[in-house]
């Protein structure tokens, strides 16, 4: 495996056919993008930064978004200047182009503000739901939404965020990705108490949130099935991507020197965020990827990204009806079947 740094880490994508073969598929030469829109959400740092990244150098146009408007600006620039000095010294890019947009997951005025902006400019060919809190909050804390803020955060306001964009995303036939993690199929935690009023651990509240995600991720794909709407849902996981096994960018990884020790230590069962978002970016625009799937690493923890086999308790039709309902009455937001179906 490339060390973070070298060329081969950076996710760099040259242009190929659409049309390529599923098994010809090589995350550093992904097809042209241009004329497709896409809106990542955390698109600062880690996952949705590289995500966004490796889109736009293949000619998309992102929609970058986040909650800090300088950090989210500092992100935008930093992307530009990496694709601007890669033009410059030849590098066959024919990079898309990026805008930001604030949007904070965790709060659901600003999750409908950011999709009526987003509606009004009217095209969008996909959605990576990625925006999420990784290090909880030791005791359980709440948003001003009344929702737990991890659940809030990772899968709540990204409910809610692709209901109000369903019909947007059909009109182009679009796609939603989101995202899951390894430690579902790790620890069975069944979401009984979703908000976690009891029991409030910081690693619960994590998995279950990425539980939550997958499961009704999986139950989307069932119901946009049902009611016959052009759109693709799908889950995608990065493997274990770690910050002190990525490049280092001002602005938007910068670990410690005792994060890339720490990280480097554990180098065989690690890769770094630039490889965690092959897995994301796949799921997003492969037009073989069929909707419920879940795609990670070839090696669960790194690799090209493969096909996986979701956790026997998120591919519950049950638990996915339940955590569904739940999601609508936390967000209070009904997707909008009707209007979207074509």
């Amino acid at each position: 495996m490339p060390s973070p740094g070298s060329a081969a880490c950076t996710g760099r994508a040259s242009l190929v056919p659409v049309s390529a073969r599923a098994a010809d598929w090589d995350p550093r030469q992904l097809p042209d993008l241009h004329g497709r829109t896409y809106l990542v959400t955390g698109s600062n740092a880690g996952l949705g930064f590289f995500s966004s990244e490796q889109l736009v150098r293949a000619g998309a146009h992102v929609i970058m978004t986040g909650r800090h408007p300088n950090r989210l600006a500092g992100a935008r620039a930093a992307l530009q200047a990496r694709i601007e000095a890669e033009t410059d010294a030849g590098a066959a890019t024919r990079g898309g182009t990026a805008e930001t947009l604030l949007l904070d997951t965790s709060n659901l005025g600003s999750v409908r503000a950011a999709a009526a902006t987003v509606r009004q400019r009217g095209r969008l060919d996909g959605l990576l739901l990625n925006a999420g809190i990784v290090h909880p909050p030791r005791s359980r804390t709440t948003t001003r939404d009344g929702n737990e803020v991890v659940l809030a955060t990772n899968a709540l306001g990204h409910f809610a965020l692709a209901g109000a964009l369903l019909s947007t995303l059909a009109a182009r036939r679009g796609r939603m990705v989101w995202l899951g993690s390894m430690s579902t199929s790790m620890w069975a935690y069944d979401p009984t108490d979703p908000q976690l009023v009891s029991g409030y651990t910081p690693w619960r509240a994590y998995v279950q949130s990425k539980v939550v995600c997958t499961a009704v991720g999986l139950e989307a794909d069932r119901r946009l099935r049902a009611n016959r709407v052009p759109v693709t849902s799908v889950v995608a996981h990065p493997g274990y991507s770690t910050s002190g096994r990525t490049r280092g960018i001002r602005g938007v990884n910068e670990p410690s020197r005792l994060g890339r020790f720490v990280d480097n230590l554990q180098a065989p069962i690690t890769q770094s965020k630039e490889y965690g978002a092959w897995s994301l970016v796949r799921a997003l625009v492969d037009p073989t990827v069929e909707g419920g799937q879940l795609w990670g690493p070839s090696r669960i923890v790194r690799g090209e990204p493969r096909p996986a086999s979701p956790g026997k308790l998120v591919r519950d039709p049950a638990v996915g009806e339940r955590l569904w309902m739940m999601c609508e009455n936390a967000t209070r937001m009904r997707w909008p079947f009707e209007s979207a179906r074509r």
